[in-house]
């Protein structure tokens, strides 16, 4: 008994040190001027430059096109350990190529966005690094869904992300939702919060999946556990495509 322990202490460890950190910029955009500008940015520059440095599979993604009062665009990025993102914007910035000179030296009064917000989160335990979608529909019908749960406390934070890890992401999995990533914040202007994103087909791909979702016994179960209510404040739901240079 004493030996299983010890054996499921030293893997719950290793686990949490091998967990990945996940940066999401979010850039703010007024009109199509802007997005045009960080689209360049980021196809012709960035992302070639991110591959360079053996970083692969980075996600944009952009909000639906009726989502006109604050239009973005939003960068995931994933790093095996702390270390490689310590120092990684001063690293890219370091040697911008001519490509990336028009984003770089735009004008004070015609900046490439209205705001960038940067996000850091710390992979969950039981889902300690990213995974890419495995989606077999058209690529222009998909919907990427990213969701921010805020908590009241972060005690009550803890108490949310423990629910994840006791069954939420392996009913995630069981029917299908094809999730990405699952992450706590540890940097950004929303804390405590914890945010995910899930991969659909088509917007009623989704629909469907959630629906069996909510029916589901194992959900109707855990959720109604008294030890995990009240541990969700604020919850926001955003809609995204993949941008046509995403890598996934």
């Amino acid at each position: 008994m004493l030996l299983f322990v010890l054996a499921f202490i030293t893997q719950q460890t290793q686990a949490a040190a091998n967990r990945n950190y996940y940066q999401i910029k979010i850039y703010h955009l007024k009109n199509k001027a802007q997005e045009q500008l960080v689209d360049g940015y980021l196809k012709d520059f960035y992302l070639p430059k991110l591959h360079k440095m053996g970083i692969k599979d980075v996600g944009v993604f952009k909000t639906l096109e009726n989502d006109t009062t604050d239009r973005r665009i939003y960068l995931f990025i994933h790093f095996e350990k702390w270390k490689k993102m310590e120092y990684f914007d001063e690293n890219v910035s370091h040697d911008v190529a001519k490509t990336g000179r028009e984003y770089v030296d735009a004008n004070y009064k015609t900046p490439p966005y209205s705001r960038m917000e940067t996000i850091i989160l710390n992979a969950f335990i039981t889902r300690p690094v990213y995974a890419l979608p495995k989606l077999t529909g058209n690529r222009a019908n998909r919907i990427y869904e990213l969701r921010s749960y805020e908590s009241p406390t972060e005690q009550y934070h803890r108490n949310k992300v423990s629910m994840f890890n006791s069954g939420e992401t392996d009913l995630f999995d069981r029917l299908g939702f094809n999730s990405v990533f699952y992450g706590s914040v540890i940097a950004g202007s929303r804390m405590p919060n914890l945010m995910y994103m899930t991969t659909f087909n088509s917007k009623e791909d989704r629909d469907k999946h959630w629906e069996a979702f909510s029916a589901d016994t194992q959900w109707k179960t855990l959720s109604g556990m008294p030890e995990y209510q009240n541990n969700v404040s604020k919850a926001d739901i955003i809609f995204l495509y993949p941008a046509e240079y995403s890598d996934f």
